[in-house]
């Protein structure tokens, strides 16, 4: 029969396991620390901290992360309500095991060991607000978050989802910079949600299933600087003029059109989570080693004048191994792509600045 104690020992650690001790209380008599408190049949794999984890599209992301077999550990992190997201996730019955952090106290603890660091983090847009409207306060979020990693796991990929991401990812490589461990290759933009609808949308137009169809999105995520490739679908297809503007002002508009059908209740937090669940998997294949993961996503880049530009890139061990070239673009989305770049520039310049300061 097991004893008291043991019984006892065993409760404790269930207790530390969702509850991690903040640093003072690690400082105390702790009989547990928490790297004492993975569950027993942790599955193998990587450690994945998702910042922002209990907000809108933080909470669809996490939960649809514990549902992916290459995930062994799930720290969630954010300023409120992480216990209660962790204690829920943490029923389900599926390999990772999940530890929640809350404040900024706990943010090392959070980030400390991270293969990958996804970044949801910020407030949502609501009717009437633009991806800029958002800046200035998405922009200090990102700015200490990125410390934090720069600090506890500077070897990490880092997936970064808060807007506006044209000047956030900028944001994120000056702190990096400063910090001594800038690796391009390691920071992403997630635009896979413009990627996401581009297929939705043409699939729609030719009556086939979304996954059967694959649009190259280039240039940025927002507005005009969200360029999808047409005449680059796969299975190749023809569209008409008006076909192909109607397809390219939806794709750009995909966010607007979601923010104004829930009439100021949110913004696109589940298809959002659905396409960062899908981006996050691309980059954990690449880090196993999988051969040929390609995927668009906005990055330090040369295929351009612009320092940071989307377009298709093939992820591996280091995070982005290649970077592809727009290829052949027709005269629409040349003169579209004049047009991203002007408004990309400006983002990007803005996201530079602020972090400069």
């Amino acid at each position: 029969m097991e004893s008291s104690a043991s019984i006892n020992q065993r409760i404790a650690r269930i207790s530390a396991h969702l509850n991690p001790p903040t640093n003072s209380q690690m400082e105390g008599n702790c009989v547990l620390r928490r790297g004492n408190c993975r569950a027993k049949g942790g599955s193998p794999g990587f450690k994945v901290a998702i910042l922002g984890a209990a907000g809108g599209i933080g909470q669809p992301l996490v939960m649809l992360m514990k549902m992916n077999p290459l995930v062994s550990v799930l720290h969630l992190y954010d300023v409120v309500n992480t216990p209660g997201v962790t204690s829920d996730i943490s029923h389900m019955d599926t390999g990772a095991v999940v530890r929640g952090f809350l404040g900024k106290e706990q943010l090392e603890d959070a980030l400390t060991g991270m293969d990958l660091v996804i970044i949801p983090a910020g407030v949502p847009r609501k009717p009437g607000m633009t991806r800029d409207d958002l800046f200035n306060i998405n922009a200090g979020i990102v700015k200490t978050l990125c410390e934090g990693i720069s600090k506890c796991c500077p070897k990490a990929i880092v997936n970064l989802i808060s807007n506006p991401v044209n000047s956030t990812v900028p944001i994120a490589a000056e702190v990096f910079k400063k910090a001594g461990i800038y690796d391009p290759r390691r920071l992403l933009g997630v635009t896979m949600l413009d990627v996401v609808r581009a297929n939705t949308f043409v699939a729609e137009v030719l009556g086939l299933d979304p996954r059967e169809v694959d649009v190259p999105v280039v240039g940025g995520h927002a507005g005009v600087t969200i360029l999808p490739l047409l005449s680059q679908v796969k299975p190749p297809c023809s569209f008409t003029t008006k076909e192909t503007e109607y397809l390219t002002s939806r794709i750009q508009n995909g966010g607007t059109e979601v923010v104004e059908a829930k009439a100021g209740a949110g913004s696109a937090t589940l298809s959002m989570a659905y396409a960062a669940v899908k981006f996050a998997d691309a980059c954990l294949r690449g880090l196993r080693g999988d051969a040929g993961v390609v995927e668009c996503a906005f990055v330090s880049s040369q295929v351009t004048e612009l320092p940071f530009f989307a377009t298709r890139v093939r992820l591996g061990r280091s995070g982005v191994e290649e970077i592809y070239p727009l290829g052949p673009l027709n005269e629409y989305e040349r003169a579209g792509l004049e047009k991203a770049k002007k408004e990309l520039a400006e983002s990007i310049e803005k996201g530079i600045s602020f972090a400069r300061k």
